[in-house]
C-alpha cells in the first residue's frame, strides 16, 4: 500500500508539473560563436536546442569555466544583486557537475575546453503568490500530517529562466552548445523573492549543460541527473573537488535546504561569489631568513 501511495504521488507530481507551468522564451542572444546545426531536444518541462561533438568532448580532459553573464535588460525586473546571484548559481553548479568528469583549471590556465554561459531572459517570481502557496503548504501539513500529497503552487506569478551556453575547444571552435528555456511549475519550490524561481532554475540549467558536455549526449528524456556521491560533500557546503571552483563560492548546504523549505529569499542563505572573495586569505608576508639578510 505504501509503494502504491508513493507511485500515485509521483504520478500526481508529474501531472502538476505539466499543468501549471510558466512559459519561458527560447531566445538567441548572440553570445554563442554560431547557432548552426542546433537540434530540438525538449524535456518534460524544458525546451532546448543542442549540439555536441561527442568525440571531441570525450577526448577532453581539462576544462575552464568562465563566470556566467547576466546583462541587464529592460524587460527583466531582477536587480543587479539578484542577477549576480542567479548567474553565479549556474557557474557553481556547472563547476560541481563538470568536476565529476574533467579537471577544472583556474582562470588564465590552458585547457582543452572553455565553458561560458549567458542568461538571455528571466521572469521575476511573484513573491506574494509564493507566500500564499507557502501558507497553503503549511496548512496542509497541519491538517494532514504524514500524508504524501504535494500541495501545488498557485498558477500565477511563476518565474522563468532562459540561458544559452557553449563549450569551445583550445582553438576556439565550438564543441558543444545549448539554448535552454524553462519555467517554474506547480511543484517548484515557492520562494518569497523576485529571483526565487530563476535561482532554482539556474541549478537545473547548470546540471543539464554539464551533462551535455560530459557525455556528448542530450541530457533530456531519461532520469534526472543527480550529483555523484563524491560531489555530495561540496553540495552540502564543503570544499569543492578543485580549487578553481572556489571562485564561485560554496553551496549554502543545509541552511540552503532549510531556507528553500521555508520559502526564504535565496540571498538570505547564499552569498554566492561574494563569500569566496570575502573569505579569501591574503598571502603571508615574505620574511627574509637570516641567511638571506645581507651581512653588515
Amino acid at each position: 500500500m505504501r509503494v502504491a501511495s508513493l507511485q500515485w504521488t509521483a504520478l500526481l507530481s508529474v501531472a502538476l508539473a505539466q499543468s501549471g507551468c510558466a512559459t519561458a522564451p527560447l531566445e538567441r542572444a548572440g553570445s554563442l560563436r554560431n547557432y548552426d546545426r542546433l537540434a530540438d531536444a525538449n524535456g518534460l518541462v524544458t525546451r532546448a536546442q543542442i549540439k555536441a561533438n561527442k568525440q571531441e568532448l570525450i577526448e577532453a580532459k581539462t576544462i575552464r569555466i568562465e563566470p556566467t553573464a547576466f546583462p541587464p535588460r529592460p524587460d527583466v525586473t531582477l536587480d543587479e544583486s539578484e542577477r549576480k546571484l542567479v548567474a553565479n548559481v549556474i557557474s557553481r553548479e556547472m563547476c560541481l557537475r563538470l568536476s565529476e568528469r574533467f579537471r577544472i583549471v583556474s582562470p588564465g590556465e590552458d585547457s582543452d575546453l572553455t565553458v561560458r554561459a549567458t542568461v538571455t531572459h528571466a521572469t521575476a517570481t511573484n513573491a506574494t503568490a509564493s507566500a500564499a502557496s507557502q501558507a497553503a503548504s503549511v496548512a496542509k501539513s497541519v491538517a494532514l500530517p504524514g500524508v504524501p500529497v504535494p500541495v501545488p503552487r498557485l498558477p500565477v506569478g511563476l518565474g522563468t529562466l532562459s540561458v544559452e551556453a557553449e563549450a569551445r575547444n583550445f582553438a576556439g571552435f565550438q564543441a558543444a552548445a545549448m539554448v535552454w528555456a524553462r519555467g517554474a511549475n506547480s511543484v517548484s519550490t515557492a520562494r518569497m523573492a523576485n529571483d526565487g524561481d530563476a535561482y532554482d532554475l539556474a541549478s537545473e540549467f547548470g546540471a543539464d549543460f554539464a551533462r551535455l558536455v560530459s557525455t556528448g549526449e542530450s541530457p533530456f528524456g531519461g532520469l534526472p541527473s543527480l550529483p555523484s556521491a563524491s560531489s555530495l560533500p561540496a553540495k552540502l557546503g564543503g570544499a569543492p573537488k578543485y580549487a578553481a571552483c572556489e571562485q564561485f563560492g560554496r553551496f549554502p548546504g543545509v541552511k540552503g535546504f532549510v531556507g528553500a523549505g521555508l520559502g526564504l529569499p535565496p540571498g538570505w542563505t547564499d552569498k554566492g561569489a561574494e563569500e569566496a572573495s570575502s573569505t579569501a586569505q591574503p598571502p603571508p608576508p615574505m620574511v627574509a631568513s637570516m641567511e638571506q639578510k645581507p651581512a653588515r
